[in-house]
């Protein structure tokens, strides 16, 4: 079980796989008033740098699920590197259909909502794990502004204009899921650069090291055509977020 092989070799320099900071992390963290002790799950977890972190910095707990066998033990070696491994259990595993055997404080899915086939399934697959009076985070896109026509937002790597929301819309939408918006951080187009252009570094690292690997020509495609095609298109029309949300 594993994510396509061009994101492993992509974002193996990543420690965060979205286009948050560590600042954003530790502004989210305290936007949430996590309490020492509260326990927190992570479908989706990547490197495992949300849940490290928070660990350190309020004394949560977490599990974490990933399908990449990279990124799960990419994090375990963060929860090592932080002293808090303790704490903390990452598990290789797809999860989509994932449920906690006892209920979380916070339960999260940061920027994976295919997990559940979209935001709506997402969310109640998550709620399935979370306690009475806990908090839902959901990562996702929205639209900065609106692409004007369907090229562009191809462009910006959605199949569609539909793919996405405007904010407002997409702040709206929650609460016809039967949700109350509690909180939401927003990234800002210095980590949308941290996360798009730490790939074209890695990528042409890999290249001088794997010259006759299958993948040199698609890895190869990528790096020539992406610096562009990011500042013209994401980094014009695409925002990403974290909500904090709040079954009614």
């Amino acid at each position: 079980m594993d994510i396509p092989r061009i994101f492993n070799i992509t974002k193996s320099a990543h420690r965060i796989h979205n286009p948050f900071t560590p600042e954003k992390f530790a502004t989210l963290g305290t936007a949430l008033r996590l309490q020492s002790g509260a326990h927190v799950l992570d479908l989706g977890s990547g490197s495992g740098e949300m849940l490290c972190t928070w660990a350190r910095d309020h004394g949560i707990s977490g599990t974490g699920i990933d399908m990449s066998p990279l990124f799960t033990e990419q994090a375990k070696r963060r929860a090592e590197e932080l002293g808090v491994a303790d704490h903390l259990t990452f598990i290789h595993n797809d999860a989509a259909g994932y449920v906690a055997d006892e209920k979380v404080d916070v339960a999260a899915c940061v920027g994976a909502t295919w997990i559940g086939g979209g935001i709506a399934g997402t969310i109640e697959l998550l709620k399935q794990s979370l306690r009475s009076g806990g908090i839902l985070l959901i990562g996702e896109p929205f639209w900065r502004q609106l692409p004007p026509t369907e090229e562009v937002a191809k462009g910006c790597l959605a199949h569609a204009i539909a793919d996405f929301l405007l904010l407002p819309d997409l702040l709206a939408s929650f609460g016809h899921l039967g949700c109350d918006v509690v909180e939401m951080v927003l990234a800002n187009q210095d980590g949308w650069d941290r996360y798009e252009a730490a790939k074209w570094l890695t990528m042409r690292r890999w290249l001088a090291a794997n010259p006759d690997d299958e993948l040199a020509p698609e890895v190869r495609a990528q790096l020539t055509a992406e610096p562009v095609r990011y500042a013209t298109y994401t980094r014009e029309y695409l925002g990403w977020g974290v909500f904090a949300l709040m079954p009614r």
